[in-house]
């Protein structure tokens, strides 16, 4: 079923062994949603079972409660190495962008505290061309200059597999492994693959409003929401998928609030 899914999984684990290959140090970016637990157990596939580099959640204390014991799980069942990085207070971000945008951005500096910290020189990190239209501009080894931010307009051309990992001291490279893959292919993955994930992608009812509602993206409670849907298993998610046309952030703030929220946000190192 879906064989395709054997093509997109090889080539994700070609570039993870990449990474791992040329980039030291190298990290990963854990946000304990479907898409980085998905690439997670890929790159468990690519080691024979373990993670051979520390797993980063970047933590404003915002997060669900669903979403924290979801991650102390598989931190046991997968034995990982898992850095829970404190990210700076709202009050010490810009305070000439939008709320919900400097709610955003305590993770883009807490990301900056993590690679002062840690010197990565790669960072893997789990986002796909087809969630944000700025996502379709990145590449799979994406360079940042030294404060972390992102010239969308120079980036270097990828042909054939051949990626250009080698770049000026002080700068590193986000590597995407699954930029290629969409909302639908990953929870076909996690279907197949019988891969762990949150239950708060999944319908219940609103207590409030009586309607039946899911995350289809999970960020800090106080910026994301979820969205009306009764999909309640992932045969009733991939199904929904096929056939909304209801954008996987539509339950993000931030996205709503400018036209250039993100692009500010991504400019400046947001993953």
């Amino acid at each position: 079923m879906h064989s395709y899914l054997d093509e997109l999984e090889a080539q994700t684990i070609y570039i993870i062994r990449e990474a791992y290959n040329r980039l030291h140090p190298l990290g990963m970016m854990w946000s304990i949603g479907k898409d980085s637990t998905a690439l997670l157990w890929m790159v468990r596939k690519a080691f024979f079972g373990r993670v051979p580099f520390p797993v980063a959640l970047l933590d404003t204390e915002q997060e669900l409660p669903e979403v924290y014991a979801f991650r102390d799980r598989l931190i046991k069942e997968w034995d990982l190495e898992c850095i829970n990085w404190m990210c700076p207070p709202e009050e010490d971000m810009d305070k000439t962008l939008p709320p919900n945008t400097r709610a955003a951005m305590r993770k883009t500096e807490g990301l900056k505290g993590l690679m002062a910290e840690y010197k990565f020189k790669g960072i893997i990190a789990g986002i796909r061309r087809d969630e944000q239209g700025l996502r379709a501009k990145e590449r799979v080894f994406s360079p940042r200059l030294e404060d972390g931010a992102w010239d969308f307009k120079d980036q270097p051309p990828e042909f054939w597999d051949q990626y250009k990992t080698e770049f000026p001291e002080g700068c590193h490279l986000r590597v995407h492994p699954i930029l290629q893959w969409t909302e639908v292919d990953i929870w076909r993955y996690h279907q197949r693959e019988g891969i762990p994930y949150c239950d708060l992608y999944l319908a219940r009812e609103d207590k409030e409003t009586g309607k039946m509602m899911r995350y289809r993206s999970l960020g800090e409670k106080n910026i994301t929401f979820p969205v009306e849907s009764t999909a309640s298993t992932l045969d009733e998610i991939v199904a929904e998928l096929e056939t909304t046309s209801v954008s996987e952030r539509a339950g993000r703030t931030m996205d709503r609030e400018t036209e250039d929220s993100f692009e500010k946000l991504r400019a400046r190192g947001y993953m």
